[in-house]
């Protein structure tokens, strides 16, 4: 299927391109080829009216005829050179949700249809105006919850992510144009320069994929962001922590063993990186009925969380409870955090198999060291050259473990067929990423968690 078969040729489509609710502006976009003649009888003009591409009009709108209901900019972006790649114009007035939702109205009358979530976006796409990528990058900037990712999806924006990828996959299709020269001149002996330079280049291409995999995997973590979750026995300070951390009196503090009976989650950016901090009910044995509830919902974030925080008690030590918790942990994940130190200034962390910070939530002593640690933990120094999702690591890996494959198949001189075959299936899934190859099935899934109007 063509890139054009997602939509129906000669459709134009309307929607508000600002935030709901009340503001200064309001933007009304259009977009197709009947763009121009809709907004003219918005804006009172006879049909034909033709706008001075990119120029700035004062304009009225109308509900009807004579029925002057606002106001603004006018805006005309002719076909090729706009957002979709159509004929797009938008009316600027103010932000009154009934304003904006009667022009829309209006427009529809006129024979415009609402856009789908995305679709200006991915109309944008189909036109060739940006790759896939690039369009998921439209999304990410949009939804960038720290200038870290603001900056990588900017960087995504305007084609690096793309640039990296293109490239290397052109050089995955040269490895297969010699791959490919072996089974053309099969009765002919190529020599073992042939198979050495294809050795090298495989090498080469493994070694760069491996760079923009590792990344890419960074990227979409500084996307998403991490979870880091709080565990420990009932009154060792997480909600306390959870405060600390969030500077936020977000959980009730007391001494009462099981205060906390549910998962109480804080969003928080942590030198760029986005973090949600999860404080879990205390785990221990319970009888109480809401407690338990709690106890269970917290045993089943265990395997979500890229960080995982055991806080004990310095002042008790560690319990036979907390060894039975700990061994419960993921050691990989896992952080001991030794909490209450200002309790007993002596006190020194026992070796338990896993990392571990003294710190107290009470007074503070240790946060910087414990801020400083997550951000190595989690993100390094949490710039990123470029927005991923997961979508694009999997294919990375995908076409990572085809190019593991051709360059065993080449050593075990398995024949240029299945040295090809494997080339080939390299190149498509990087394909998939920027949407050189038939991605159909795809498009409805990424464009449909876009805003409105985008």
């Amino acid at each position: 299927m063509s890139r054009q078969g997602r939509y129906q040729l000669g459709d134009s489509i309307v929607a508000v391109a600002t935030p709901p609710g009340i503001g200064g502006v309001g933007i009304l976009r259009l977009s197709g080829p009947e763009a121009l003649e809709i907004a003219n009888t918005l804006c009172g003009l006879p049909q034909r009216k033709q706008w001075r591409p990119r120029h700035a009009y004062l304009r009225q709108f109308f509900l009807a005829p004579g029925e002057r209901v606002d106001h603004g900019i006018a805006l005309y972006f002719p076909a090729p050179h706009s957002y979709t790649g159509e004929d797009v114009v938008e009316l600027q007035g103010h932000g009154s949700p009934i304003i904006l939702s009667a022009l829309l109205e209006y427009a529809v009358r006129l024979g415009a249809r609402p856009a789908r979530a995305g679709e200006f976006s991915e109309r944008a796409f189909l036109n060739d105006r940006l790759d896939l990528a690039q369009a998921e990058a439209v999304a990410d900037l949009i939804h960038a919850r720290s200038q870290s990712q603001a900056r990588a999806a900017l960087a995504s924006l305007e084609g690096q992510f793309s640039a990296a990828i293109s490239g290397l996959r052109q050089e995955i299709l040269h490895s297969l144009a010699l791959a490919e020269a072996g089974l053309d001149f099969s009765e002919e002996d190529l020599g073992d320069e042939h198979l050495q330079t294809l050795a090298t280049q495989l090498q080469q291409l493994q070694r760069q994929l491996a760079r923009i995999l590792e990344q890419s995997r960074s990227s979409a973590r500084l996307a998403r962001g991490a979870r880091i979750l709080l565990v420990g026995a009932p009154n060792v300070g997480k909600s306390s922590l959870l405060n600390a951390l969030s500077g936020r009196d977000s959980a009730i503090v007391t001494a009462i063993p099981g205060t906390t009976r549910d998962v109480l989650r804080e969003e928080l950016e942590l030198e760029g990186l986005p973090l949600e901090l999860l404080d879990t009910a205390g785990l221990r044995d319970s009888t109480d009925a809401v407690e338990q509830e709690g106890i269970r919902r917290s045993r089943a974030l265990l395997e979500s969380a890229e960080e995982i925080l055991l806080l004990l008690d310095a002042s008790r030590g560690c319990s036979s409870e907390d060894a039975k918790l700990l061994a419960e942990l993921d050691r990989q994940r896992c952080t001991v955090l030794w909490n209450k130190i200002d309790l007993c200034s002596d006190f020194v962390a026992p070796d338990l198999g896993v990392p571990a910070l003294c710190i107290s939530a009470h007074s503070g002593a240790g946060l910087a060291e414990l801020r400083s640690y997550l951000r190595q933990r989690l993100g390094g120094n949490n710039e990123s050259a470029w927005s991923a999702r997961q979508r694009h690591v999997l294919a990375l890996e995908e076409a990572q473990g085809h190019l593991a494959e051709a360059a065993q198949f080449l050593e075990l001189d398995a024949g240029e067929e299945l040295l090809a075959q494997t080339l080939r299936e390299s190149a498509n899934a990087l394909g998939q990423i920027t949407g050189v190859v038939d991605v159909e099935e795809i498009l409805g899934e990424i464009f449909s968690r876009f805003c409105i109007g985008k």
